[in-house]
């Protein structure tokens, strides 16, 4: 399979990643390589609210305007805030580019951070993390990063109340100002443009600016914890393992053992755990893996008499892994997730992320060598690997209090 991939650095410092594609859409986002990773803990929160307040306006458009003139034109507005990146993306007909690399360049050097729109947007968040916390299976996903890393990269990147009501405009701004510029940027675009034209563009219209993305200590630990709530009828638990990167290679065993563990309903734990004991509806692995951090999990929901047992049964997985895993097992799981990244391929906006995260945790041309860096993944590297987690894992359970 062959793509038409091109990949520069331009004289402003941004950097420009695209894949063309015949259809008349194209997927488009500017990027920042910045997020909760950067985060000091007096400031957790701040990437995540400048992503909102970034949405509501600038001197030549409001909020209304901003979104109307993606979606008045047939596309959509969104945007993300991650541990190492924070983008905004729309997908537009292709005859609209023009719309959308105007709107998206103008809420990035434009925004107004209006006063009056920012203690609004304060509010929303509130809401934001409310709704996180009264949601048991996003509670536990934000909660066990707090029982694999030490402070501040292990609280959630949304920040707390209590840092929300501290943060104000002016350290709004000055974070702006920090990390907004074009050498800190990325701009991703998947779909029916032409490559030097997007270069004239972004050299037109973004000024060569310096600035600094803060570089904060990650220290893992391991920790175990079980919380009780009133009013939750199901426990919702997670069991996660650190996952180690050799020298700039993510470590793709570690993706094929999440695939192997809880990659679906062929996957040995939804087969083990809710097939044939019957003890969960939902199973599921997932895996964070960033260039400078890296970790497995397996999530699952069950009853409160029943939590120690699955996480039991998730162990002992792991463990007949390491013993029993055979190389034409290895060879299935492969073919599985290498058919899912072409199937994932097919949609241009996600391959447009799917780029985003090659390039922040490398260089988004590796994002091309997926397919043979799993192929190569070893059958010792994989047993292994899953030999480690009985002595190096964490855990969460939120459980129904009676």
């Amino acid at each position: 399979m062959s793509f038409k991939f091109k990949r520069r650095v331009l004289s402003n410092g941004m950097t420009l990643i695209f894949e063309k594609r015949d259809l008349p859409v194209v997927s488009v986002a500017f990027a920042v390589r910045n997020g909760g990773i950067n985060e000091t803990l007096k400031e957790k929160g701040i990437s995540h609210y400048i992503e909102h307040m970034l949405y509501k306006g600038t001197p030549s458009r409001s909020s209304h305007k901003i979104a109307q003139e993606i979606e008045k034109n047939g596309g959509i507005l969104n945007g993300f805030t991650d541990e190492a990146i924070t983008a905004y993306w729309c997908k537009v007909p292709s005859k609209h580019l023009d719309v959308a690399l105007d709107v998206l360049s103008d809420m990035m050097k434009n925004p107004k951070f209006d006063k009056t729109e920012l203690e609004k947007e304060r509010k929303v968040i509130f809401e934001e993390i409310k709704m996180r916390r009264d949601n048991p299976r996003v509670y536990v996903f934000d909660e066990i990063k707090n029982h694999l890393y030490e402070k501040p990269f292990g609280p959630s990147l949304i920040g707390t109340e209590e840092n929300m009501n501290k943060i104000n405009r002016d350290e709004i701004i000055s974070k702006f100002e920090e990390i907004y510029v074009p050498e800190n940027m990325i701009l991703s675009v998947v779909g029916d443009a032409d490559f030097e034209k997007l270069v004239l563009y972004v050299e037109k219209n973004f000024e060569k600016k310096k600035g600094s993305v803060p570089q904060i200590e990650i220290r893992m630990k391991n920790g175990s914890d079980i919380e009780e709530r009133v009013g939750i009828d199901q426990s919702n638990l997670i069991l996660a393992h650190h996952v180690p990167l050799v020298g700039d290679k993510k470590s793709y065993a570690a993706k094929v053992l999440n695939v192997l563990m809880g990659g679906g309903m062929s996957s040995r734990l939804f087969s083990e755990i809710r097939e044939k004991r019957n003890l969960a509806y939902a199973i599921k692995g997932d895996c964070e893996i960033n260039e400078k951090f890296a970790y497995n999990l397996i999530y699952a929901g069950t009853t409160k008499e029943n939590v120690e047992v699955v996480k039991k049964l998730i162990l002992d997985e792991y463990e007949k892994v390491a013993k029993e895993l055979s190389e034409d097992e290895l060879k299935e799981v492969k073919e599985q997730i290498i058919g899912n990244h072409q199937i994932s391929m097919e949609d241009s906006e996600s391959q447009m992320v799917s780029l985003l995260y090659s390039e922040i945790n490398g260089n988004a041309e590796e994002f091309y060598e997926f397919e043979k860096n799993i192929s190569e993944v070893k059958l010792e590297d994989v047993k292994k690997l899953a030999s480690k987690v009985k002595d190096n894992f964490s855990f969460f359970a939120l459980i129904p209090k009676e």
